[in-house]
């Protein structure tokens, strides 16, 4: 184990991101900030985060929660009025 300091952050987030991510961390059983810190570990060593069973899991949570962004979405959203 290695010893960390955590923050609280004021983090913005999409509605349906958010719901699938709470979604994952109850299938995965952690916290969504130790998910989130998995998937910012990963992709900051170019390596994919989760295995083809979990990118199922993801599939279908982003189905349940309507979530139809991608990445190429990203940094092209802006917010509802």
């Amino acid at each position: 184990m290695v010893t960390v300091e955590r923050v609280q952050t004021g983090l913005r987030i999409e509605k349906s991101m958010l719901k699938v991510l709470k979604g994952l961390a109850e299938y995965l059983d952690m916290s969504v900030g130790d998910l989130v810190e998995g998937i910012v570990l990963h992709a900051f060593e170019g390596r994919a985060p989760f295995s083809p069973e979990t990118t199922a899991k993801i599939d279908q949570l982003k189905e349940v929660y309507s979530m139809t962004l991608t990445s190429a979405d990203a940094h092209r959203l802006k917010e509802a009025p």
